[in-house]
């Protein structure tokens, strides 16, 4: 019986946890900040605005018409969809847009500190 206890035991649901803390967004009209804690901001949806503070290593953006202001994004700022806004204050991350090279106009830029 204990060894029927252990198979049950290691077949369970898997944890949902974030790597390194990433952070998923996934709704529609949210409006958010939160620390960015060094790891990736996931947005998914549409018209959420999500000020992200601290250091994020990256930012990627699915969806269409979401808003993100970083405080400081480190390694690259990827978004899909179209009428993104992406924008943050420090930092050198590159800039992919995804949407453009499909013809959709989105906005990735920095903005003053």
């Amino acid at each position: 019986m204990l060894s029927l206890t252990l198979l049950i035991g290691s077949i369970a649901a898997p944890m949902a946890v974030a790597k390194n803390g990433d952070t998923h967004i996934t709704s529609v009209g949210s409006v958010q900040t939160i620390d960015c804690n060094n790891a990736t901001l996931f947005v998914n949806g549409s018209a959420n605005v999500i000020t992200a503070l601290g250091s994020c290593w990256a930012v990627t953006i699915q969806g269409s018409g979401n808003m993100v202001i970083a405080d400081n994004v480190v390694n690259d700022i990827t978004v899909y969809g179209f009428n993104q806004t992406a924008l943050f204050k420090t930092g050198d991350p590159a800039l992919i847009d995804r949407g453009r090279e499909l013809g959709m106009t989105n906005r990735l830029d920095r903005v003053p500190a």
